[in-house]
């Protein structure tokens, strides 16, 4: 969902995204298609790939008691590192 209150991706940051959003939760692994997640609100170029329940979920998920992340010991930089090798190396 849009927020009201951040800039449209342009077309560039539109083809980043959907890519993006193919790929394996950054956190679990889960095959994609994936929710897109940025770590800076607006700055598309920082989205990282999460499925739901790492994303949304109300105990596991990164919007709520970020317990997936916890026994990771995941961080969001450490996400983005993650989805940059996979897009690197073509996953």
């Amino acid at each position: 969902m849009q927020s009201k209150n951040k800039r449209p991706p342009n077309q560039a940051e539109s083809r980043h995204i959907q890519r993006v959003k193919e790929m394996p939760c950054a956190c679990c692994d889960e095959p994609g298609p994936s929710e897109a997640h940025e770590i800076e609100q607006g700055d598309w170029w920082t989205t990282v790939p999460l499925c739901e329940s790492c994303h949304r979920g109300p105990v596991l998920g990164l919007h709520g008691q970020k317990r997936a992340w916890a026994v990771r010991k995941l961080t969001e930089l450490g996400a983005l590192s993650i989805t940059i090798r996979r897009l690197m190396e073509g996953a």
